[in-house]
């Protein structure tokens, strides 16, 4: 059974998307920590990150780079934190999370609760930053 990310690849699913490219995805976690939380992934269907081929590896982390710049410039935060967990969905993943502390990149607390609305917003400010590096 396809993952829930690789639902949102195939256009099953709708997502709040950030960036896109022949390789990766980016768009908003609809049960973020914090507001401008980013999922970013691979289209390819793996289940860890380190299971990706070198190469593949290493444009991931340069496609993540310039979206997590845009978070920073668009969301109040003290820097935009990474994190891979990849527990909840077994689909390779980084998270992008602007934080001001390292609680908050503490998966174990409460998620924000976010409207549709909200997320449409969030998505539009970081889109905006990233088109205008």
């Amino acid at each position: 059974m396809a993952s829930i990310f690789s639902r949102i690849v195939s256009g099953e699913i709708p997502a709040y998307k950030i960036a896109e490219s022949e390789d990766f995805v980016a768009f908003l976690d609809v049960f973020p920590l914090t507001e401008g939380h980013v999922l970013v992934i691979p289209k390819m269907e793996i289940e860890t990150i380190y299971e990706l081929e070198a190469d593949l590896y290493r444009k991931l982390f340069a496609f993540t780079q310039p979206i997590a710049k845009a978070i920073a410039k668009v969301i109040p935060c003290t820097k935009v934190g990474y994190a891979v967990v990849g527990l909840e969905v077994p689909h390779a993943h980084i998270h992008l999370v602007p934080i001001n502390s390292a609680d908050d990149l503490n998966f174990t607390r409460p998620k924000l609760n976010v409207t549709p609305e909200m997320l449409a917003a969030t998505q539009e400010i970081i889109c905006q930053a990233l088109s205008s590096k």
